[in-house]
């Protein structure tokens, strides 16, 4: 029998998450980031509501540039201590219809839910009623994508945005995911689409048509894994909470990055998600490590040892920042950055949390 996966993902989460406290900014075009100053600032973009992403404002967009396609947008700084405290209720919410439940970062989680939906006739009702519950315990709204597998549910999740569900069947994988382009598969971004292109590969068909052994030559172990998605074969399991060694979240760019402002505005989001699972769970840290990939997929981790454990969110950020500082230099632009801490502890009735590391 077929895994029933769903990817559900938030809409616009920040956003929607400021519209909850201030209900004036619905329709208008809302921007999550640095100060733009006047079209003067510094820094890039946090996150972009629907209205300003139609303007061409998105993500990791200097803030220059966003001020000057949209200058009479809403500009607000991050808070990422309440988005938090927002994607934990949400998280609650999805993880009470999941057999199996994984948190993927702040904003979005997959669920296997084969035991509760039986089928994808019945898993559609599902997503529906998840949605409601979202909605009604929150006030935000998702997309959830249903598919056999991760990589399928998180491409369907975005074709019905927002407020959308997309049922993929088994039956129905290979004429799904044949036209699309090579870039909706996660984590394909510029460089690797200009690769493909290359070599005549265009859409996820044509990339399921190519001979693995060209893909690995091209891309080494990173090829087998695209030939995989393409055919609708990945099998990557969703990790149950259980009782964590560790918790982890890292983000993929869009493109290939060497501009280390951009690099670097992604990690507060990332390590205020761990945080919050860190915290939620009941858990002190000892060890904080930091998990980069470059272009040509080579992975390199620091860590860092504590001298005491600790829940204290800066001493995450500090250390973090420090090692992906030694990457600074190096000559290879970067493809997708994360953020880990292990060594956990279960805190105990009374104990003081707030250990900060010195």
């Amino acid at each position: 029998m077929a895994r029933v996966i769903m990817h559900v993902d938030m809409d616009a989460f920040y956003v929607s998450a400021e519209r909850l406290r201030d209900s004036s900014l619905v329709g208008k075009p809302v921007i999550i980031g640095a100060d733009p100053k006047g079209g003067k600032g510094r820094g890039v973009v946090a996150a972009a509501s629907y209205e300003a992403r139609e303007v061409g404002v998105h993500s990791a967009l200097p803030i220059t540039t966003a001020y000057r396609k949209a200058p009479d947008a809403v500009y607000l700084r991050p808070d990422f201590s309440y988005y938090g405290r927002v994607s934990d209720e949400v998280m609650r919410v999805l993880e009470e219809f999941a057999d199996r439940f994984e948190q993927m970062s702040i904003d979005e989680a997959f669920l296997d839910v084969t035991d509760r939906a039986k089928d994808f006739r019945k898993a559609r009702i599902l997503a529906r009623e998840i949605k409601r519950a979202v909605r009604e315990r929150t006030g935000l709204t998702a997309s959830v994508g249903v598919a056999p597998n991760k990589s399928i549910a998180k491409i369907a999740s975005d074709k019905e945005k927002p407020d959308g569900v997309t049922v993929v069947s088994p039956q129905r994988v290979e004429a799904f995911l044949r036209p699309l382009p090579v870039s909706d598969i996660p984590g394909v971004g510029t460089k690797t689409k200009a690769a493909l292109k290359r070599m005549g590969i265009e859409t996820i068909g044509e990339l399921a048509d190519t001979p693995p052994r060209d893909l690995t030559t091209a891309f080494g172990k990173g090829g087998v894994w695209l030939w995989a998605v393409a055919r609708g074969e990945e099998e990557a399991p969703v990790e149950g909470r259980g009782d964590p060694k560790s918790f982890s979240t890292e983000h993929t760019f869009s493109e290939n990055l060497d501009d280390w402002e951009r690099i670097l505005a992604k990690l507060p989001p990332l390590v205020d998600d761990v945080y919050w699972r860190v915290r939620d769970d009941g858990f002190l840290f000892r060890t904080v490590s930091i998990k980069i990939r470059f272009e040509d997929f080579e992975t390199m981790t620091r860590g860092k040892t504590l001298n005491t454990y600790t829940d204290d969110r800066r001493t995450i950020e500090t250390v973090a920042r420090e090692h992906f500082e030694e990457f600074r230099s190096y000559p290879k632009k970067v493809r997708l950055i994360g953020v880990r801490v292990a060594g956990l502890k279960k805190i105990e009735e009374g104990q003081e949390t707030l250990q900060r590391w010195t």
